[in-house]
């Protein structure tokens, strides 16, 4: 799960050119997809790149001024899956261990048990069983979890997209 950032303070979001220049490693296919808050709840932004050989197929980036950063993580996955064909195999990555755990182990439960947990609700429901039907018709889509800001190129994209809402730059 990424940590927020301080937008006036001495952590500053990467513009994409910097990601570019700085990082290289990681995994060079796949959907890659980030959630950012600043203050939580507060300002935040999401983004999502579909990235094959090193090549960008398409990105997609929002914000909200007032939510939080699972609600973020949530969108970018949503907006991740919805780059997909229903019949395209290919893995997703988030670094949020909430949203892999949540669409690959948890939700199917929830969704028997009328989308309850058995210690009450499901927090952020509306955007779990968007998330969670989306996967369910990608089927052949591997929602898989990536370290956090370990140097990996498109997992470092998909953060500066997250945070293009805090700069002047994208």
């Amino acid at each position: 799960m990424r940590s927020s950032f301080r937008s006036s303070g001495s952590i500053a979001p990467l513009t994409l050119t910097q990601v570019l220049a700085r990082h290289s490693g990681g995994p060079q296919t796949g959907v890659f997809t980030d959630g950012s808050c600043a203050g939580n709840p507060g300002p935040g932004g999401w983004g999502a790149v579909y990235v094959i050989d090193g090549h960008i197929l398409a990105q997609e980036y929002g914000h909200d001024p007032a939510t939080t950063n699972n609600r973020m993580e949530f969108t970018a996955m949503i907006h991740g899956l919805r780059m997909l064909g229903p019949d395209e195999a290919m893995d997703v990555y988030t670094d949020s261990q909430l949203v892999v755990n949540t669409l690959t182990q948890w939700a199917a439960g929830w969704e028997r048990n009328g989308w309850r947990r058995r210690d009450g609700e499901v927090k952020n429901l509306e955007l779990v069983k968007e998330a969670y039907a989306l996967a369910k018709e990608r089927p052949l889509a591997r929602i898989r979890w990536i370290k956090a800001h370990d140097g990996s190129l498109w997992n470092e994209y998909a953060d500066a997209l997250s945070t293009a809402y805090a700069r002047e730059v994208l």
